[in-house]
Formats: structure tokens, sequence, C-alpha cells
């Protein structure tokens, strides 16, 4: 309870209470409960779903309502039921009865202005009505801009006759009131008028109005609190929100904040000192009213996919037979077939058939497009799935679980993710809608919320900081700073972190940092029923046009049960397909190359991998991957399995990647401690690196059941968030200590499926991504100017820039050709080169690299490249009907160039160009005679090509800079191959990427880029502590340290750091004109 601290408020209270009971009418006692055993209801309550209004969480909410003896509370936001799933999950932990509604303002109840004082809370008290209150949210949002609604009267003419209705009546014109009550009356049966008393001076008018409108539309009052937070503690941050969302500061709120803390959970004996018991009494009595429950929510997979001669048990079979004679055209095993008819029985006995045919037809459909896809996660460990060409990971060659995937115990729908080509998904996308309907389909939502960076904006602008300082200090933070680490960065921009406001600013930095902002769509997570979803969820508008959002996330969808499809995008394969097709086009390329024709354990492939040569492989591109590959050595496809799944969090930090290398390596030899144990690790050499061994360890060595173990990885995977892993342990330990293994292998495995808790994949997700991965390496190795012309073709993606990609192809003797606007397509494209030389191929840039032109540009280019060659400017501008502006951003580009020349020159001559007038027919050249200018230099040349196209073909800024004097002694990427383990280097070089992995204990992981290649940097928490400024925002780096190197895998631990970004300009006043002319690519 907020404390009073002044006498006038107490004597108010008491005032205010006296009065209210002294003018009660009898009728609304009617109940007969003098309610002395307390009992109490919170009907109308808004959690931070309501954004930027509600200060709690829908958890607090229920919590705090449990521990003050609250018989019921009702989650009602704003239009919106966001926050009710994980509101019932908590209402189900603890045991109190949650009511399912929401709230709306009458927008045209009593005139514009004073519409937001008239607002409506609508209660379900079945399932019934709580699926009309979802419809209605529905219409209302549906038809609004994102993230707005309007309630008219007219939309409560129908659909809501199971619905319970408290209407808060705030307005000082009770006449007008009293019309509106009339017509809510007639709309809503069930009608209850809503008194919230705060001891904000406006109680006794308040209560005034509501008796008198009792009176006259016999309509019984109710206690409702307008609850905004779970405890007064909360009211300073629901003033920061209520200054967000009016875009102003606290200090300019004036009466559009609350005036006190009394719009919280107030204890019972607060509420009876304040309320009638009549009024009290009302809240339990409508509660009793309320019996929906959301476990009644049953989802109906959609029917349509059965031919009506079938069930979908036997439709289901002959598909999966179908696809297993396509599969295994020479006869399927007795024991895949066992497996087959094992994974049909139990998808039987679930009922899960419409699901699978559901994905079926999805997958079926993107193969009839040519659209690349894949099954991956879970969904492969299933035979089932691999007949239905949703997944590619053969039973017959993997040790697969299908426990993990389905099982009896879980009592909860498989979950498939498929991925698609990125750029074709939207096909997908939009056959979902059309089979099903959009009234049948929709995407689940993805909630963002408020990170330290965008907290510390919006809350400094609510405070009144200064814009400049909020700015310098959110740039200041790196992505891996946590919340303790602002007050730090405030006393490096010159705020002192100890006086008040800075300690307000912190906390309530803290206090918002997970918070929701807003509803998003979700990478491709589709919801699709037999009946409208609207029934099930409300629906609103995404962002993005034809797209619409359910109003829960996946984890709401997991909670109760409820089918997703997971229809997601991945650039590989795009960059793949891509590829294929430009092998395909390939004259000499006689048979059709398909993934499926890849030549399978090529050795030239794995030579290559084992060099740690993988820049642009799916998977195996990053820092850690490429300096496990070459200590790793993959000489097969399930070394690549181990290979994905080794380099995660998970192994990291359960301790298992080094001794897995030093048995590889033949240094340790593995031990099992019992052939049950051993059949479950010997294909890992005795090291549990995936979560199906987990679960296996658990069922073989401590007496698991299936479900149980599901239970485990399900607690591993959120004990880092949630905890709830140190249940499991006293069984694990005990089990396997009953079977025979001593503590220490106990207590060694329990930690490891602790390592689990930081990301861990599971054997089959490996295996699906291991296959790209295997794909993708063959295409380097043999086809390398498709490869990279399908990559750079697919981009944005991966790990890599452009420009990296381009040096990567030219440093495996690809000849890279310059954008050049009288060839140059959109896409980069492939020409032939002579005959005689090793690559067959050239690579053309582009047109996509050019900044500013868009892609309606380019095909207007293409069409007159068509026509006939392009002879001079004029004609370019004529024939594709180029605006001054757009032929300006070819000129500066360089894409001129072997039209009219330099760049200088170029942007002279199309200077002189002017669209026609009406009454012309093309542009006219306003110039007289031919100005030859001076080039630019070759160091101009070099900015302006990163600073318009993001690359250059000419000299690499090092190698520009390699002769001055600053440099004399440094050593290049190439050069460090001799050095020797332990030598004193100085480098320097672009800084490409920077990455701070959470396993890493605070190490940063720098890459440098030369004219020769990549350095790899490792920087300790103490050279990041004392160079922080230099490496979180320079470009150019000086770097002292000491060569480590561990085979082919060379580093240069960092010992000192400069800054010298300001040496790649020739004008250093100018230096910070352009600074994202070189930008780097930050990774947790």
């Amino acid at each position: 309870m907020n404390q009073r601290n002044t006498s006038d408020s107490t004597s108010t209270k008491s005032s205010v209470s006296t009065d209210i009971r002294d003018q009660v009418p009898l009728y609304l006692g009617q109940t007969g409960n003098h309610f002395a055993h307390r009992r109490y209801a919170e009907l109308h309550c808004i959690s931070n779903y309501s954004f930027l209004r509600g200060a709690s969480h829908p958890e607090e909410l229920v919590q705090q309502a449990y521990e003050l003896g609250y018989d019921a509370i009702a989650i009602t936001d704003e239009c919106s039921y966001s926050g009710l799933v994980k509101a019932h999950k908590t209402a189900k932990a603890c045991g109190i009865k949650l009511i399912c509604g929401a709230e709306f303002v009458l927008t045209d109840a009593i005139g514009p202005e004073a519409s937001p004082a008239c607002r409506l809370i609508l209660l379900a008290s079945n399932r019934q009505a709580y699926g009309q209150i979802a419809s209605l949210i529905s219409k209302l949002r549906k038809r609004s801009e994102k993230g707005t609604y309007q309630l008219s009267l007219d939309d409560l003419q129908v659909g809501l006759s199971d619905c319970l209705g408290i209407w808060v009546c705030e307005g000082q014109n009770v006449e007008q009131l009293a019309t509106v009550g009339a017509q809510l009356k007639n709309l809503i049966t069930r009608l209850w008028i809503g008194l919230g008393l705060f001891h904000d001076g406006q109680d006794l008018s308040k209560t005034a109005n509501a008796l008198t409108l009792s009176t006259t539309l016999k309509l019984p009052i109710v206690a409702v609190n307008d609850v905004h937070t779970h405890c007064p503690e909360r009211q300073g941050l629901q003033n920061i929100m209520t200054a967000i969302r009016l875009k102003t500061d606290i200090q300019n709120l004036g009466y559009q904040r609350f005036c006190n803390a009394e719009r919280t959970l107030r204890p019972i004996t607060s509420l009876q000192q304040l309320y009638p018991d009549e009024m009290l009494a009302q809240t339990v009595a409508i509660a009793d009213l309320c019996q929906f429950n959301m476990d009644e929510l049953r989802y109906e997979y959609p029917k349509d996919l059965v031919p009506p001669h079938l069930t979908a048990a036997r439709y289901l079979r002959q598909l999966t037979f179908a696809g297993a004679a396509e599969r295994w055209p020479e006869g399927i095993s007795s024991d895949t077939l066992e497996l087959i008819e094992k994974e049909l029985t139990l998808i039987g006995k679930l009922n899960y058939e419409h699901y699978f045919l559901t994905v079926q037809d999805i997958v079926q459909f993107a193969r009839s497009r040519r659209i690349l896809c894949q099954g991956r996660g879970s969904a492969a460990n299933s035979a089932v799935c691999y007949c239905l060409f949703i997944t590619e990971v053969d039973p017959a060659r993997m040790h697969l679980l299908f426990e993990r995937f389905v099982s009896m115990e879980r009592n909860e729908p498989p979950d498939i993710d498929v991925d698609f080509e990125h750029e074709r998904r939207e096909e997908v996308i939009q056959y979902i809608y059309t089979r099903y309907g959009r009234d049948r389909a929709a995407l689940a939502a993805t909630l963002v919320t408020y990170r330290p960076r965008s907290a510390i904006r919006d809350v400094g602008k609510a405070l009144g900081f200064d814009l400049d300082a909020l700015e310098l200090l959110a740039k200041s933070l790196a992505w891996w700073d946590k919340n303790q680490d602002i007050s730090e960065r405030l006393r490096s921009i010159g705020i002192d972190p100890d006086s008040v406001k800075a300690q307000h600013f912190v906390r309530f930095i803290s206090a918002i940092i997970g918070f929701p902002r807003h509803l998003s769509q979700h990478v491709g997570g589709f919801v699709i029923a037999s009946g409208p979803v609207t029934q099930l969820v409300p629906v609103e508008n995404a962002a993005m046009a034809e797209r619409t959002v359910i109003q829960w996330d996946k984890e709401d969808l997991e909670a109760l049960g409820l089918l997703k499809v997971d229809v997601l995008a991945l650039g590989m394969l795009t960059a793949i397909r891509k590829a294929l097709d430009l092998c395909n086009a390939d004259p000499q390329q006689t048979d059709p190359l398909t993934i499926q024709g890849i030549p399978a354990e090529d050795p030239k492939t794995y030579d290559m991998l084992q060099q740690g040569d993988s820049i642009g492989v799916f998977q195996v591109e990053s820092r850690a991957q490429m300096a496990m590959l070459p200590r790793l050595k993959p000489k097969c496809f399930y070394d690549l399995v181990v290979e994905v799944a080794l380099v995660r969090p998970g192994p990291i930090q359960g301790d298992m990647v080094h001794p897995y290398l030093r048995r590889r390596q033949g240094l340790e030899k593995p031990t099992y401690l019992s052939p049950e144990v051993e059949r479950v690790l010997e294909r890992t050499l005795g090291i549990p690196i995936f979560q199906e061994q987990v679960i296996e360890l658990a069922m073989v060595a401590a007496g698991f059941s299936a479900g149980e173990a599901d239970q485990l990885r399900r607690a591993m995977a959120a004990w880092k968030r949630r905890g709830g892993l140190e249940q499991f342990r006293h069984k694990l330990v005990t089990g396997m200590r009953a079977r025979g293994y001593n503590q220490d292998f106990a207590e060694r495995v329990f930690n490891q499926i602790k390592g689990f808790g930081d990301y861990g994949f599971p054997e089959s997700h490996a295996a699906s991504f291991a296959l790209l991965v295997y794909v993708s390496a063959w295409l380097k190795k043999h086809k390398p100017a498709a490869f990279y012309c399908g990559l750079l073709n697919s981009l944005p993606m991966g790990f890599y820039s452009p420009s990296q990609l381009i040096q990567d192809a030219e440093r495996h003797g690809i000849e890279i050709r310059p954008i050049d606007v009288r060839i140059s397509q959109w896409d980069h494209t492939l020409e032939r080169r002579s005959s005689t030389t090793a690559n067959r191929w050239a690579l053309r840039l582009g047109l996509r690299l050019v900044k500013g032109l868009n892609k309606t540009h380019a095909e207007r280019i293409m069409q007159a490249q068509a026509v006939a060659a392009i002879k001079d400017s004029q004609d370019l501008a004529t024939r594709a009907q180029l605006s001054n502006q757009q032929l300006g951003f070819l000129a500066r580009a360089g894409a001129l160039a072997n039209l009219i020349g330099h760049r200088h020159q170029a942007h002279w001559e199309v200077a002189g160009i002017t669209p026609p007038l009406p009454i012309q027919h093309s542009p006219v050249t306003q110039k007289t005679a031919t100005t030859h200018l001076q080039p630019p230099t070759q160091h101009k040349d070099m900015l302006d090509d990163y600073r318009y196209t993001g690359l250059t073909l000419g000299a690499h800024p090092m190698a520009l800079l390699r002769n001055h004097d600053d440099f004399l002694g440094f050593c290049t990427a190439e050069q460090l191959a001799q050095k020797r383990p332990g030598q004193l280097v100085r480098i320097a070089g672009l800084v490409t990427g920077r990455q701070r992995p959470g396993t890493a204990s605070g190490v940063v992981f720098l890459t440098l880029e030369d004219e020769t290649g990549n350095i790899n940097v490792i920087i300790w928490s103490s050279i990041m502590t004392r160079f922080r400024a230099a490496l979180l925002q320079s470009r150019l780096l000086k770097i002292k340290g000491v060569v480590e190197r561990e085979g082919l895998v060379i580093h240069v631990v960092a010992g000192h750091v400069e800054d010298i970004s300001h040496m790649l300009h020739n004008d250093p006043e100018h230096a910070d004109e352009h600074p994202d002319v070189f930008r780097s690519r930050d990774f947790h």
C-alpha cells in the first residue's frame, strides 16, 4: 500500500469512505454478504502489454494479487490479449483465478475531447465470450494502422452476448454519461458501473456521479482500481513511461501523470476502508460469473488436405511410403521400415497426422516452384519427415532419437522448422494465406523489448537529459555491456553517477530493460487453424503490407500447446540455388547439377576445410569455426555434424571441446563406464556433444523415462533464465549411483548438462546444417566463380561484407571486373574468360552495389543495354530515362568510367545533362566544348569506391599506407605465417569484425584486414578496459602483440592498441565526415 505522509490525506481518505458508505443505494447490497471475510477480485488491471502505460509484467501482477489474498485478478490490457498467456502460466503455478478481458476507450461516446474518460472493460464469462472479445479486438486492430484502434458504439451492436461489461465513466457531464450508459446497457446485457477511488481530490465527485448513474440506469456499481503497477514503488517508472508515450519529459507532464501511486494492487484492508462492502462484494460476484480458463482453448488442425475418401492416418501413410519409394528406390531396409512404422503409430496415437500433412503440403508447394527448402531442428529426427521430403537427414546415415521430436509424455505438438530461400519465402507465405485464407492463418508475434541503448535514449529524454549527452552515452555502450556498466559509462562522458538524477536514471533504465515496446512479426512462425484464428487469439496488422500477426509470441503458443509451423528464411539456400543456376547455365555442364547430385565425401572439399579455408561456407565461416577446422580436420560428413555442434556455447561451457579434440588427435583414450554409456557416446569419443546424447544418458544411466528426459532437456535449455535444473540433479545423480556409476561421473555429466544451458545443438539439427556446410564447401572448391557470384547476389547474410568476399574470391584466382553501366546487370554475373585460364569465368560486379540506385533504375538501364550498345551519357540518360541524380549515383560509383572516364570527368559530363522539357523527346547536353579534368588521386578514388560501392578493386587502404614511416617494421597478414609463437609483432589493418561471445569471459576477438588477408586478434579484458574507446570506435588500428600459434591457426594477442582512423583520409580535418565508409560487423 502506498503510505500517505500528511494528516490531510488521511482525513480525506476517511471522509471519502464515510460519505460513500452513507450514499450507497440499498439494492447494491442484494448479495447479502457483509464482506467480513475480506474477499476481493481485481477486475481492471493493465500490464506492460498496454505498451508504455502499464508498469508491471503480467506475471508480477498475478503473483502480487495472490500474495495479497485476492480471489481473482483480471488482466485487461487495452484492446489486447498479449499478456494473457504469461499471466495464465503464473496463475496456474500459484493457484489464483485469472479472468481474461480487455479494456477499450469509446471514441465516439461523449465527444473526442472527453473520450478517454469513457472506458469499457469486457470480461470473458465463458469460452464463447473469450472468442467474442478476441474477434472484437481483431476487427478493431485490422481496420486501423498498426498499434492503433478505434471503438464506437456501433461496434458493440452484435457479437458480445456472453461478455460481462464494466463501464468506467469519469466525465463530469452526468446527462451525457447517462445517455451513453443507456446505450451501453442496451448493447451489453450484463453491465456494471466501475468506480475507482485514488485519493486524488476527485473521489467524491466520481462517487456522486456513479451513484446518480446507478440510480438512473438501474446498474450496480463495482469497485475497480485501474491498476497500472503491481506495487507502489513502480509508479516512478509509470511516470517515465507516460512521458515516453506522450513524447515529453516528466517535468512537463502536468495533469497527464497520476498524482500518486494509488493505481496499484492494494491490500484488501485498505480497500475496505475506501469502498462500501457491497461494491467489493460485486467484484467477487463478477469473478464467480467468469468460469473460462485458458486451458479450455483447443487447437483444431486444418482438415482441408485430406481427400474425402481417406482418413488422415491413411493419407499420411500413403504419402510417407510414396516418399520412401523415392528415397530408397532399391528398397527400404527392415530397420528403416520398423522406424517408420514406430513413428506412424506414435503420430496416430497423438492425433498429429494433420500437422504433418500441413507441413508436407507447404513443402510440396515450394518444391513444385523450385524453391529450395529444408527442415531442421528436432524434426530431422523423424524418418517420416524424411520420407515426406520435409527434411534431408537420412535416418540410415544418422543416429536419430524420435523421442526428441515426439513423445507420449510430452503432451505437446511437435515443432517443425523449415528453411526456405530467403528471397522467395514470401511466395510460400502468400501460398499459405491463399490456401487457408487470412481468417485461418496468421503469423506469430515476436516481442520487441527495451534494450540498454533504447532504454538510455527514452528514459534520458523523459528525465530531461541533454540529447547529445544521451547519444554519446548510448554509442559508448558496447553490445556486451550489462546494466551495471552504465554508471561507469556516465562517468566517462562527464556525468556524476552519484548524483540524484543520475541514480534515478540508472534505476529506471534497469527497471525498463526487458519491458515490451511493441509487437513485431515472428521470422516465420505461422498459426494455421481449422476455423477462424480470431476465436483463439486476436489478430492485428503487421508493419509489412499483406501481413497479419496474432498477439502471442512463440513461447505463448508453446505454453498452450497450439500448432505453429515455422516458415523460416535462410540466405544460404538462396545462394546455393543461384550458384547451381549459374553452373547449369554453363554449356559444358551436360547434366543438371542439383544438391542431390553433388558428389558425396569429396576429398578435395575436406582438404579445403582442413585448411580453414571457409569464408562464405555455411556455418563454418566464423572466426571460431575457422580456427576449429584445422584442429578437428574433418574427413567425412559426420565430422561436419560434430564441427557444427562443437563450436557452440553449450559444449564450450560444459568443457567438452578440448577433451574431444585431445581424443580425436589421439592424445587421450576414450573411456566408458558401461556398454550402455558406450553405445550413447561412442560416436563422439565419450564426450556428450549433442542434446540427444544427454537425453539418452539420462535414460540409460539414470533411469529417466523418455518424457522425464525431455523435461530435463527443456530445463537445461532455460535454467539460466528461469532456473529449475537443480530439481533434476538429485534424480540424475541418485539414478546413476544406483546403477553402479561413481559420484565423479554423475557430477561430470550434470555439469555438462548445465553447459547446454548456454545453447547446444541437437544432433539432428547439426546434421541438417552439415548438409548445407558440405554443399556450400563443395561449390566453393569446385565451382568457385558460381559460388562467389551466388553468395554476393544473396547478401546481406553471414559474417562477411561484399568487400571481404570479393577479396577472398581474388585470393582464389577469380578475376573481378568493375561495375560498368554498359554491361553490368542488377545482379553480379559471370563472364567467360580465355579458355587457357584455370578459372574459365570472371565475375562482373552488378549495379546492386551502386548506393542510391534502386532496382527499377537498373532495370531501365538493362532494357537499354538489350536494345543497343550504350554510346555515351546522353544516350544512357535518354534511353534509360535517368534523372541527373541517378546519373550522379552512377558517376560517383565509378560505373561510367568505361563510358566517359574517371569520376571527376563523369561528374562534370552528367551535370551538363538536363531532363527534357515536356515538348522535347530527349535530354539536352548544355556543353559547348570538351573540358578535361584532372583525375582523382589514388587515395581519393579508394575512399569513393568504399563510400559509394562498399568495396574497391584498386589498392587496399593498407597498401596505400604501407610505405608511411609509421608502418616501418609492421608485418602483414601473409607474413605472420613465418613468425614463431611468442614473437612480438606489430600489425595494422581495417577493423572488419568484433566479436565477444558470452562464453569468452570478457575476451574480445578482433578481425583486422590488410592488403594480404585477415588477422585474428585476441583482446583480453584488461586490454579492453585500457583501450576501450579505440577498440569500439576505430576503423583503422595499430596493434602491438605476441604471436600465438597452433598448427595453421594463428592469432595475435594484443598488448597495446592505437586508433589511427584519421590516416584513412588525406584531410584529417574532414576525417569524420563519412564515418560509415569503413564499417565493421560486430557479433556476440
